[in-house]
């Protein structure tokens, strides 16, 4: 029997790889019962300003976090971690290289992460992905390193509330930008990502999702419903380029930001803000302001893993 499985070892090992990949088995999604426990009820946010650690890449940035400090009531304070198209595990991990660490972190909020996270300095810890979002999760581990830093957060803090940040794909994506929105967010950004993870961490707490992506995608449906608002005409009006948004695209992040941290309608939030550096920020004026803050406040009221339920 032994010199039978002795000679088999080899072909095992191949079929491990062949399921797991060089990396090790994914965890199991949780299953859906776990799934409608963890985010029926809404999260315990407060009145008081809150003081959130950011990790991530370029889809954070230095001003979508200013920005959300200037909504944000008082008391509320930040710092980050950024790198250039980082994955989370390049966060990590400190053997893996944070491809432009040295210059996305050349700022006064920056703040080691590793070290900041441990500290249970936080009441809010938001991570992204970097995107193609397939890709990391294939090679990186997303759900596992999205679990490893929920689980040091925790450890240090038990009140931090976890959120990963969806962002979004290229505009000029073969499958559509708007369907691969509207696709990667139940099969990507939850089942693969956020599902393993809370199986990984024992499903004992929730991680939040702040749900940017659908905000974008709901907004430019409604400019191309209306033929444009206050200026606004598409997309295009939104970003710099095909993946990263202007100070408008920021703008709309940012109260997707705030309505999901502190779960209150944007509504009525000022609009004409500064950048990072001081500097004033394009402004959208007050109608297509009015449609963003309305926009963010229905996409993020209406899904139950941002943790956010509206009044009455």
């Amino acid at each position: 029997m032994f010199r039978f499985l002795h000679r088999r070892l080899p072909h095992v090992a191949l079929l491990l790889l062949s399921a797991c990949g060089l990396a090790r088995c994914a965890a199991e999604p949780a299953d859906q019962a776990t799934i409608d426990r963890l985010y029926s009820a809404p999260a315990p946010v407060t009145e008081a300003g809150q003081r959130v650690f950011f990790i991530g890449h370029s889809l954070i940035g230095k001003d979508m976090p200013a920005m959300l400090a200037q909504l944000a009531p008082e008391g509320h304070g930040y710092e980050s971690q950024l790198g250039w198209g980082a994955e989370l595990q390049a966060h990590w991990e400190p053997d893996v290289p944070l491809a432009g660490g040295e210059v996305e972190n050349a700022h006064p909020r920056f703040r080691e992460a590793r070290e900041a996270v441990a500290s249970g300095d936080y009441d809010v810890l938001v991570v992204t992905e970097k995107i193609g979002l397939q890709a990391s999760i294939e090679y990186h581990e997303s759900w596992r390193y999205l679990a490893l830093w929920a689980e040091s957060a925790w450890a240090a803090n038990p009140d931090t509330r976890v959120y990963l940040y969806e962002t979004w794909h290229e505009t000029d994506v073969a499958e559509g930008w708007l369907a691969r929105i509207d696709g990667d967010l139940g099969a990507l950004w939850e089942r693969e990502i956020v599902d393993r993870a809370l199986t990984e961490t024992g499903a004992e707490r929730p991680i939040y999702v702040i749900p940017a992506g659908q905000v974008l995608a709901a907004f430019v449906r409604r400019l191309d419903a209306e033929g444009g608002v206050g200026g606004l005409a598409s997309r295009a009006d939104l970003f710099d380029d095909s993946i990263h948004v202007n100070d408008l695209g920021d703008y709309l992040v940012a109260l997707t930001h705030y309505a999901v941290i502190y779960g209150r309608s944007p509504v009525g939030l000022p609009y004409e803000l500064v950048l990072a550096d001081g500097s004033p920020a394009a402004a959208p004026g007050p109608e297509a302001a009015r449609l963003m803050q309305e926009v963010v406040w229905d996409v993020v009221a209406s899904y139950p893993r941002s943790g956010v339920r509206p009044p009455g």
